[in-house]
């Protein structure tokens, strides 16, 4: 069964930090918000290297179209919150993508955190966006910081545990 549905190839510019960061790391995945670029990768990834992937989302509609695809497995836990304190995500994880919605609410979860992953992926990280989303409130938080600005919306990588000066060799 086909859904359509408007996709733009900006919503997948953070796929080169997070392929690249889930290639340095074998351990659990958390992704916060579900994305057509973002979590079929993730899903296959993890499936093929036997690794935990637990994807949030606040939309029941549109975590429904991925378990209708057959997204849901041993693997791979989807998890529908009306509202995302509710996510239980406060433990160690490899890699984190945040790009969930509401847009206010990714600074409260990269708080939350800061000091539980080896690498957060933070999509829409231009400063064109900062109005809308106010990361430069957190980054303070993080002791290392690298910026994927090859797409005309970036995505940043922070981490407390890893020196990320040679994250893109």
């Amino acid at each position: 069964m086909a859904t359509k549905m408007y996709v733009s190839g900006k919503y997948g510019t953070h796929l080169a930090p997070l392929i690249k960061a889930v290639s340095k790391t074998t351990g659990d995945i958390l992704e916060l918000g579900m994305g057509v670029f973002s979590t079929p990768y993730l899903h296959y990834q993890c499936v093929l290297s036997n690794r935990k992937l637990v994807s949030f989302e606040n939309y029941p509609d549109w975590a429904q179209f991925f378990i209708n695809y057959g997204y849901k497995h041993p693997n791979h836990e989807i998890i529908v919150v009306d509202h995302y304190d509710k996510a239980d995500i406060e433990k160690e994880w490899d890699v984190v993508l945040v790009d969930h919605s509401p847009s206010e609410r990714r600074i409260v979860d990269i708080k939350r955190l800061a000091n539980l992953a080896k690498y957060i992926i933070i999509h829409d990280s231009n400063g064109r966006y900062e109005k809308i989303y106010h990361y430069s409130e957190i980054y303070p938080l993080f002791k290392y910081r690298t910026i994927w600005d090859k797409d005309s919306n970036h995505a940043t990588v922070l981490s407390n545990f890893i020196n990320l000066d040679n994250f893109w060799e």
